[in-house]
């Protein structure tokens, strides 16, 4: 880029050149960014797919447009690849883009931005303007068919900066990951052998019997919670429980009952005749006596 066709006395365009600069010596893996040859106030850049998101892998390509009182007002931004998050060829609101000003820092930079664009990626969009809500699963195939093309965009030199950010990035993106099905009834194994030489318990919410000698444990969720033991063929071939004795419940004789009714009548009767006595002189007249 020949410096000379610009007025580096501008501040804007001093900022935006340093800007440049540093971003090719420095360069990321999370995203590329570079300006028009003959407009260093219109970039176009590409961003990474924030890892462990449905949109990890992806490579989103967008425009920022830089104003003339750039870095003392804010950039706009634009994506041009679906990625089921925000509007393709809108500017998309952020509180680092042209409909915040208030929010702009002097200090940020492209490099600010794009860092902020890919922490944005997988946040609740809320309803701002230009923003999308995809399911996850929508999300995942848009982040996969990113990687087949750049997207089409303007004039022949916009379009072959874009296919050389695209280019970059592919160069240094990750695998997609795929998404983890859960298991089906027929992937369950079926294994009797197996089943006859493991002893299982079931435990709820409310108890949980476990045996701290059996063996080590392993736990298993279905459609409860399952802890099982494995025991090996040996020890069951070899050793044998002995039978429990059965516990014979002991009845009480009801004869006991009866001579315990008998001595609690008495012991009543023994109080009631005392106190009649007292009550009508009779014992102290015999203590008399």
């Amino acid at each position: 880029m020949a410096e000379e066709k610009y007025n580096l006395k501008n501040p804007a365009v001093k900022r935006i050149l340093q800007e440049l600069k540093e971003m090719q010596s420095n360069p990321s893996a999370d995203f590329m960014g570079l300006p028009l040859e003959d407009n260093i106030f219109e970039w176009q850049f590409a961003i990474k797919g924030p890892c462990e998101t449905e949109f990890e892998g992806g490579i989103y390509h967008g425009r920022i447009q830089l104003p003339a009182e750039y870095p003392f007002k804010p950039p706009s931004f634009m994506l041009l690849t679906p990625s089921g998050r925000f509007e393709t060829h809108t500017k998309i609101c952020l509180s680092i883009s042209n409909y915040h000003p208030e929010h702009w820092q002097p200090s940020w930079s492209v490099r600010t931005a794009l860092v902020a664009l890919i922490a944005f990626m997988p946040t609740n969009p809320d309803g701002a303007l230009g923003s999308l809500d995809y399911k996850k699963e929508e999300r995942h195939a848009l982040a996969i068919k990113s990687r087949d093309a750049a997207p089409k965009f303007g004039t022949a030199d916009r379009q072959k900066i874009i296919d050389e950010i695209h280019e970059y990035m592919l160069s240094k993106a990750p695998p997609i990951p795929q998404p983890s099905t859960p298991p089906t009834l027929d992937d369950t194994p079926n294994n009797a052998e197996s089943e006859g030489n493991a002893a299982g318990a079931i435990a709820n919410l409310h108890e949980l019997h476990v045996n701290a000698d059996a063996g080590p444990v392993r736990v298993s969720f279905t459609a409860g919670l399952r802890l099982t033991r494995r025991v090996p063929r040996s020890e069951t071939e070899t050793s044998e429980q002995p039978p429990r004795p059965d516990l014979v419940a002991w009845k009480p004789d009801d004869r006991l009952f009866t001579w315990v009714a008998l001595g609690l009548t008495f012991a009543i009767l023994v109080l009631i005749l005392k106190k009649f006595l007292k009550s009508n002189g009779y014992i102290g007249y015999v203590g008399g006596l």
